[in-house]
């Protein structure tokens, strides 16, 4: 049973809560609006277009249920799409570019974090493939992969690795592996920088204690830099995965093969339907596009628990 006080004090704090919320709501307002605005109404809007079919001229014919989805003509129907390979080419662009882009910073962070002369110049190299733009960089690998004047091509040619240039960006699938480099390429500035900064929060005094202990440099690297680097990895790793199923331009630049084909994911086949099917089916597969992303991060959070405390 619970005393008359304490559920006046319980009801008091209750009040004192909805007060405080209120007196925070004028200066949480903009925030929300822009929220709603930018983010929930653009997604509402969305999901409507993707029940609605539209003719060759963008206008809209009505509401036409499921057929944007699975409809003869729909975003995971339509003939000769490859719509299985495009999935699996999805979750490998993204897998395998997040995964190696940590894995180097994580190395190149742990050099960068060193002492060494020149340290400032290096890092100032390190970040200029993300000061850059990424149409810029992709168009400079795009250029130098070309077969009669690409200067890779010619590179790999003279170094006798390849035997005759090759059109890499003309095959769907070497294009879809060499734009994989390239996002790990542009990935690795921030990541590196984010885990640098995460490498300046290591208690220098805990590793030499536990130097002293006896522990060697991998046990005080894996047992000690590397939970305290878990929040940092986090967050970079959440944020490539985002801006990985965004690198529109990287897969659109390097992909110079027409049409439907194995080169493509669902980021860079949704601006094919816009073209060719129309904004509908375009939104439904915008629609899929999400909850895959959506599911991966879900995964991820639930695989690696950022906000786990550190023992």
């Amino acid at each position: 049973m619970t005393s008359p006080a304490g559920d006046q004090m319980r009801a008091s704090a209750k009040k004192k809560q909805r007060k405080e919320m209120l007196a925070a709501l004028p200066w949480l307002t903009p925030t929300l609006l822009l929220i709603v605005g930018v983010v929930l109404a653009p997604a509402a809007l969305l999901i409507y277009y993707s029940f609605i079919k539209f003719n060759r001229y963008g206008i809209a014919q009505g509401f036409t249920g499921l057929d944007n989805y699975i409809g003869p003509a729909g975003a995971l129907t339509f003939p000769t799409v490859p719509i299985g390979r495009i999935m699996i080419n999805t979750v490998v662009w993204v897998v395998v570019v997040v995964v190696c882009t940590v894995l180097l910073s994580l190395a190149l962070a742990q050099f960068l974090n060193k002492q060494f002369r020149f340290r400032k110049l290096v890092r100032l190299f390190v970040i200029l493939p993300w000061a850059s733009s990424v149409v810029m960089t992709t168009t400079v690998f795009n250029y130098g992969l070309q077969t009669d004047v690409g200067l890779f091509n010619r590179l790999l040619v003279d170094t006798g690795i390849l035997e005759t240039a090759r059109g890499f960006t003309k095959d769907p699938t070497s294009a879809f592996w060499v734009a994989v480099f390239v996002a790990i390429y542009v990935s690795l500035p921030f990541t590196t920088y984010t885990v640098l900064a995460g490498l300046q929060s290591v208690p220098g005094e805990v590793i030499e204690a536990s130097h002293v202990d006896g522990a060697t440099a991998v046990q005080r690297y894996w047992h000690i830099v590397l939970p305290i680097l878990r929040p940092a990895i986090a967050v970079a790793a959440l944020i490539n995965i985002i801006n990985v199923f965004n690198s529109l331009p990287i897969l659109k630049i390097l992909n110079e093969t027409p049409g439907y084909n194995v080169g493509h994911i669902t980021t860079t086949l949704i601006f094919e339907y816009k073209l060719q099917l129309g904004p509908g089916v375009a939104s439904a597969l915008s629609v899929i596009n999400f909850l895959f992303c959506l599911v991966i991060i879900v995964i991820y959070l639930g695989v690696v628990r950022p906000t786990k405390d550190v023992d």
